[in-house]
This record gives structure tokens, C-alpha cells and sequence, in this order.
């Protein structure tokens, strides 16, 4: 089985509920009949307006929407392609590998999932996406994202799942040269925007310096920060 991750950017004048009605109401039933192994919706939505560490500079388009699609082969993605066409955005493929981290209810911060395919998960996903920074060779950025950011990040983020996709190679033409797409849930906006609660510092404002410190270092240790986006957005399990 294959994961294929569809980004989306909205064209201009279509707002973000105008963008998930499309997905869910439209897109996403003639999706689900073409019988994908998995298929999740993660939309940038009026639920999900709040403001990230990492946002878009001004003059560039945000991302709208993340589709991960799971199927037996991906040579079999044409019609899925086909589909999301219609959603009328700028769109961009990849074939990833996919590292659940940690799931809902591995740790203090979420329960285990009970609600059910196409309910909106609780809480807020913030998507991620990375490049390499030149001064480091391949092995050398993975080896840091697995084995100094993941653990720093589980450490002192209040993360009720984390989902890390390596991107294996591009789909579609002209895909920007992305190499990690990186889906993080949170219990609540509160926990993404309020510093005190995102670095997990009890109150504590030493606590909440150092922790920023520990992050902003393993940050800097594999990534260009000026190159990172994240975006906010609801997310849709719609078959599980």
C-alpha cells in the first residue's frame, strides 16, 4: 500500500469554507467510490483561523487543503487526480512514507479516537512543510528530524498525534521541492497560539524560555526557517 499527499492552493476570491464544501460535499463522495484503502481531508477552514509560527509572507498563496490518499499501487491515482481537479486549485502530488509517531491517545493529551470516518477530529492540525537546507546532505536532515526534533518536539509540545511523511518523489509537474509534510494535532487553538500552553511550561515563564530554546535549536539544526510554512486546519478522517 501507497500514501499520496494532494496539496492544495486556493485560486483567488475563493474563501475557505467556499474550499471545504467543495472537498467534502463534492470531491470527497466520488472519491470514496473509487474505494481508496484510506483517505483523510485536512482543510484550512473558518474552525481552523487562527494564527501559526510559521505563516505564509505576504504575495504568497496559502495552502488551502492537505489530501492524503492510500491506495494498493499509485500508477492507479489518475482518477483521484481527476477529482480534485475539479476543486479548481493549484494542486501538488507526492509519494510519501509514512511515520505515525505518535497516535490519538498515546500520551496525556488526547484521548483514543472514538468518533467516527467524517466527523472533524477535535482540537486543531497544524501541517507542516520542510525542505532541505543545502548545507546538509540527505542522511544528515533525516538524522536530525527522527532523532533530535521528534523527541525534543514530543517532549514539550502538547501533541496528541503525530504524523511524519517523508516524501519519496513528486507526482505532479512542477511540485515545489518539498521533502516533509508534517501533520500535528493539538487539543485546541488555545494550545497552538498561547505560548505558555504550546511549550508546555505550567505556568512557568523560565520554564516556557528554555523550552523555546530547546525548540528554536533543534529547529535550526536541520531547517531554514525562513523556507518553513504551517498552516492550521480541520482535520477530516473520512475512511479510516
Amino acid at each position: 500500500m501507497e500514501k499520496l499527499i494532494y496539496l492544495l492552493w486556493a485560486a483567488e476570491g475563493r474563501g475557505p469554507d467556499q474550499i471545504k464544501k467543495i472537498l467534502l460535499d463534492e470531491c470527497a463522495p466520488r472519491l470514496l467510490e473509487l474505494g481508496p484503502r484510506m483517505l483523510s481531508v485536512n482543510i484550512h477552514d473558518s474552525d481552523s483561523d487562527i494564527p501559526t509560527a510559521a505563516p505564509t509572507p505576504e504575495g504568497e498563496q496559502t495552502l488551502a487543503a492537505e489530501v492524503c490518499i492510500w491506495l494498493d499501487c499509485h500508477d492507479r491515482r489518475q482518477p483521484f487526480e481527476e477529482i480534485l481537479e475539479r476543486a479548481d486549485c493549484r494542486m501538488a502530488g507526492y509519494l510519501v512514507t509514512e511515520s505515525l509517531h505518535t497516535d490519538y491517545g498515546d500520551n496525556k493529551w488526547g484521548k483514543r479516537r472514538d468518533w467516527p470516518d467524517g466527523q472533524r477530529s477535535p482540537g486543531v492540525l497544524m501541517v507542516t512543510v520542510l525542505e532541505k537546507p543545502e548545507r546538509l546532505t540527505y542522511e544528515e536532515w533525516i538524522k536530525h528530524w527522527y532523532g533530535v526534533q521528534s523527541p525534543v518536539s514530543e517532549e514539550i509540545q502538547p501533541r496528541m498525534r503525530y504524523v511524519r511523511n517523508a516524501v519519496a518523489r513528486p507526482l505532479t509537474t512542477d511540485a515545489p521541492p518539498i521533502l516533509s509534510i508534517v501533520d500535528e494535532a493539538f487539543p485546541s487553538a488555545e494550545h497552538v497560539t498561547d505560548p505558555m500552553l504550546f511549550f508546555c511550561a505550567d505556568g512557568s515563564k523560565e520554564k516556557m524560555k528554555e523550552n523555546i530554546l530547546r525548540m528554536a535549536q533543534s529547529v535550526i539544526g536541520f531547517l531554514d526557517l525562513d523556507r518553513m510554512r504551517s498552516f492550521a486546519m480541520s482535520e477530516y478522517l473520512l475512511k479510516s
